[in-house]
């Protein structure tokens, strides 16, 4: 039983090595502001009628705005966002994020197309904005990561040296866990 939790221990936690770092990296630095950048470009959309908020007909035009520019669209999702006394549309994505806006012309829109930078696509794909493949790869990341903690604690516990630190630091663990809940 030992040596299946450790292969398995082992194989998992060298396996899933480079994309824990890369959660790790992107969201610490996240949480410290570091996003990454983007490359902006800015277009001027001459409209028949004026926008409103609805997120089908603004989806519409801007899939045809970028077809016509032979850009893909994002990855992510879209979703009209109220922007001060106004709204916008937003469609985030792993290679790029677009932002749709009225102008003070309301026969024109501004199209704002945000290509990501290499650190600021590793943050989209940390906070899902990427493929179906992608997301899975994320998903079995987090079994993944479960397994090499349960199977670390479990290996733990069936070697007496190591039970009580183990024991100890799970509490510990939890109470932080609990104080996080609360003060955060």
């Amino acid at each position: 039983m030992r040596k299946t939790l450790l292969n398995v221990h082992l194989a998992l936690a060298a396996f899933f090595l480079p994309i824990a770092l890369m959660f790790a990296l992107t969201g610490g630095l996240y949480t410290l502001a570091i996003k990454g950048s983007y490359d902006d470009t800015r277009r001027t959309v001459v409209l028949d009628a004026p926008l409103t908020p609805e997120l089908g007909p603004l989806v519409a035009l801007v899939e045809r705005e970028l077809a016509a520019a032979t850009i893909e669209v994002p990855s992510g999702g879209a979703s009209v966002k109220k922007a001060g006394t106004s709204f916008e549309l937003e469609w985030t994505g792993v290679y790029r994020d677009v932002v749709l806006r009225p102008t003070a012309n309301p026969l024109e829109a501004e199209l704002v197309i945000k290509d990501t930078g290499p650190w600021r696509h590793a943050v989209q794909l940390h906070k899902a904005k990427g493929s179906d493949f992608a997301k899975a790869i994320s998903i079995a990341w987090a079994i993944g990561l479960m397994v090499v903690l349960l199977s670390g604690m479990a290996m733990a516990w069936v070697s007496p040296p190591y039970r009580r630190m183990a024991l100890k630091a799970g509490v510990a663990g939890a109470a932080t866990f609990v104080a996080y809940l609360v003060v955060g």
